[in-house]
């Protein structure tokens, strides 16, 4: 079998791994011993999984591969952020972004290649979907990039809507929270989400992780003409599905509101904001808006964004300023767009 044919076995969760030990004439506990080998001690061979038998690990080793990769390029802020750019699909990279403060260093990966949610301000999403990634590409990001070891928090909030590829992100939140496999506790963990309703239900039934809702507007009109999504995910049902989980406890949900100069930044919004919320436990964190080329959005100032958060906490609203990381390579909110594969560039992609 061709090196490239060899299925990874990161992404897998313990019952995949139970078949693919039984399909390989290992006796049953070696499913457990390879989840260890993966996600404990994070070997990059099948070779150094050295409590399989060596027949154990060349049967292995015929089909299968770890499936780990390094990334390809990085860029490093003066603020301390690295953006890693690894390979995605369609001719198209992906990129994941670590991002230390403090006693914190948090991972924004990615979940797609591209997007097809067609927000007009994310940069993500004007290159259009080329692909969904796999459950192994999600994990790699997570594994592979020098500071693994450190992380404390993931968020789902790189290229790509999380709801739109579910099938992959399941599964790679299993991995992360399960005793045989990173052992992360969900509080570690945020999933974003422009709201596709059906599949934030399921993930808010099977999981226990915090959810982030991209918000952006209390008027519908408005939000339509931002995220095209609205029309056929209205925020109010979103809104009305979210009242019916308990969020006042472990699990947390925050609402995203980027704010944009003289267009939803008024105090009248935060009004609007505030009655769309009312009754809901969550948290709104307004995130200042990163310019990106040939668009007409405009930056609100600081004092406008301060006067914002100020009116929503006198209102009863738990409202905080993200702070803005990696803006000077590009790595902050809504600028993640991976780039073309060379093969892609010069024109000399197979077919």
């Amino acid at each position: 079998m061709n090196k490239n044919d060899l299925q990874p076995l990161i992404g897998m969760t313990l019952q995949q791994l139970r078949e693919v030990a039984a399909g390989c004439g290992l006796p049953g506990f070696a499913a457990k011993q390879i989840a260890d080998w993966l996600y404990v001690k994070r070997v990059t061979s099948i070779d150094a999984m050295t409590n399989i038998s060596l027949k154990g690990r060349e049967r292995l080793a015929a089909s299968y591969c770890v499936g780990r990769f390094s990334p390809k390029a990085e860029a490093r802020s003066v603020d301390g952020t690295v953006k890693y750019l690894f390979d995605g699909k369609g001719g198209r990279d992906i990129e994941a972004v670590y991002i230390p403060d403090r006693d914190r260093a948090t991972l924004c990966v990615s979940s797609q290649a591209g997007c097809r949610m067609g927000c007009r301000f994310c940069m993500t999403g004007r290159q259009g979907f080329h692909g969904n990634l796999t459950t192994a590409d999600i994990i790699n990001q997570i594994l592979s990039i020098p500071e693994s070891q450190s992380l404390t928090n993931i968020v789902f909030m790189g290229m790509g809507e999380p709801m739109d590829n579910l099938d992959a992100v399941l599964p790679a939140l299993e991995i992360l929270t399960a005793t045989w496999g990173l052992a992360w506790s969900p509080k570690r963990i945020t999933v974003s989400t422009i709201g596709k309703i059906k599949e934030l239900k399921t993930l808010l039934n099977t999981t226990k992780v915090h959810i982030a809702i991209s918000v952006h507007s209390p008027v519908a009109e408005q939000r339509a003409s931002l995220m095209p999504v609205e029309n056929a995910y209205p925020l109010k049902d979103v809104l009305s599905l979210l009242r019916g989980y308990d969020f006042s406890h472990q699990r947390r949900l925050s609402l995203e509101y980027i704010m944009w100069g003289g267009l939803n930044d008024n105090l009248r919004y935060a009004q609007s904001l505030s009655r769309l919320l009312k009754g809901l436990d969550c948290r709104v964190n307004l995130i200042r808006f990163h310019a990106i080329p040939d668009s007409d959005l405009k930056t609100s100032d600081e004092a406008t964004m301060t006067a914002f958060r100020d009116r929503l906490n006198d209102l009863g609203i738990t409202a905080t300023i993200r702070t803005s990381r990696g803006e000077d390579i590009a790595a902050a909110c809504g600028m993640l767009a991976g780039k073309q594969n060379k093969q892609e560039n010069d024109g000399s992609q197979a077919s």
